[in-house]
């Protein structure tokens, strides 16, 4: 990874938060973390990209790479960058080389963040493995035995569950997400949180079985994104905890671009 030894800029923008992460060549020099806006405009961008080298205490380098799964705000972060890094950053999607074989029957419908997720994970932790990213959604990414992305699975997020349920229901109210201290709740709250947090490692583990089931493989487990650390205190399931795989992944696949 030679070509990696400048400083590059990821930028990770999801459906709720989008993160930055700056990179002196291989090492990862510091990140930051905004809530990703509905709406935004280039200038407004910008200022976001001017605030995160404020907080990780360094300029903003000439090279980045972004990845974003919100379709209307590409255009927008690519031209901030642009902007702000002086040349037109590299935007994950359709066209960028991975170094991964896609055994997907449309490989341009994996979104970004999972393709930068199977990068870093199959290079940090070898094939076959299995990558769990919580956020919004929460994906699950299968690299099998001979290193290549054979798919993975799509469900809703914990968050996105918790919000689903008081929404719904006119009686159940907003929770905040922590690891219950009984399965079976004595109020509402807690019978509320037991389902949600235990609702979703019970699915997590069982997903995980039925994956090495299909596979017919075990696989190493990497677990990142909101709350992966309360998650995996609670599987069954060993997991290795990576809260920079996505920011590392997008290093990699802007290193496998400058061959």
């Amino acid at each position: 990874m030679a070509q990696a030894e400048k400083s590059v800029l990821t930028v990770d923008v999801g459906n709720t938060t989008t993160r930055f992460g700056l990179f002196a060549g291989e090492s990862l020099a510091g990140t930051c973390e905004v809530t990703t806006a509905e709406r935004l405009t280039v200038d407004e961008a910008r200022m976001q990209l001017s605030q995160a080298a404020l907080m990780m205490g360094l300029p903003l380098p000439e090279d980045a790479i972004m990845s974003c799964v919100v379709p209307t705000l590409v255009d927008v972060w690519s031209r901030a960058l642009a902007a702000a890094c002086g040349r037109r950053p590299l935007v994950v999607g359709p066209g960028l080389k991975t170094g991964v074989k896609m055994r997907y029957n449309d490989p341009s419908e994996v979104g970004p963040d999972r393709v930068a997720d199977v990068v870093a994970a199959r290079e940090t932790y070898g094939a076959p493995v299995v990558v769990v990213d919580l956020g919004t959604t929460t994906n699950f990414e299968v690299v099998d035995p001979d290193g290549a992305f054979v798919g993975g699975i799509i469900t809703p997020g914990v968050e996105l569950g918790a919000r689903s349920l008081s929404e719904a229901a006119a009686r159940l109210p907003m929770i905040g997400l922590k690891a219950p201290t009984s399965v079976i709740g004595k109020n509402t709250r807690a019978a509320m949180m037991s389902g949600v947090v235990l609702g979703e490692v019970a699915r997590i583990d069982g997903l995980l079985d039925a994956i090495a089931a299909e596979l017919g493989a075990e696989s190493r487990v990497v677990i990142t994104g909101t709350g992966a650390q309360t998650i995996s205190a609670l599987l069954r399931h060993e997991a290795a905890v990576d809260e920079t795989l996505t920011l590392r992944g997008l290093l990699r696949l802007w290193a496998v671009n400058q061959r």
